[in-house]
């Protein structure tokens, strides 16, 4: 008979593996296009918390999802609970999924009701 502590041990071990499987599908750039680049839409959705906050927007080219930086770097940016609302109009400065079809953006900077938010100031473009 398989003891308490090890069935909690196996479902910790199990947990872990799921959230740093999603943790590591998001981090990082290489998932990205190198170029960036801009987009306008409305927002329909968002979501502030772990892994990353994110926007889900409507644009002419259909719905998108839109990663921010790290719940610290987003808090960082300004960018908190009320900052914006379903039905504000973004624009996106990042770089797109470079998997085909994905509607998927890292946001660099997001500026909503005139005040911009700078998630990655490093990967700003150089004036």
């Amino acid at each position: 008979m398989i003891s308490r502590a090890l069935l909690g041990l196996l479902g910790g071990i199990v947990t872990v593996g799921l959230l740093t499987t999603g943790v590591i599908a998001h981090h990082g750039w290489t998932w990205t296009e190198e170029k960036q680049s801009e987009m306008t839409g409305k927002i329909t959705k968002i979501y502030i918390g772990p892994p990353h906050p994110q926007i889900q927007i409507e644009t002419a080219d259909g719905p998108w999802t839109v990663d921010f930086g790290n719940p610290n770097q987003t808090q960082a940016a300004g960018f908190v609970e009320g900052s914006a609302k379903v039905g504000d109009t973004v624009l996106i400065l990042g770089n797109r999924s470079n998997r085909p079809g994905e509607k998927l953006m890292k946001a660099v900077r997001a500026t909503i009701n005139g005040k911009a938010y700078t998630f990655y100031p490093e990967r700003l473009p150089k004036p």
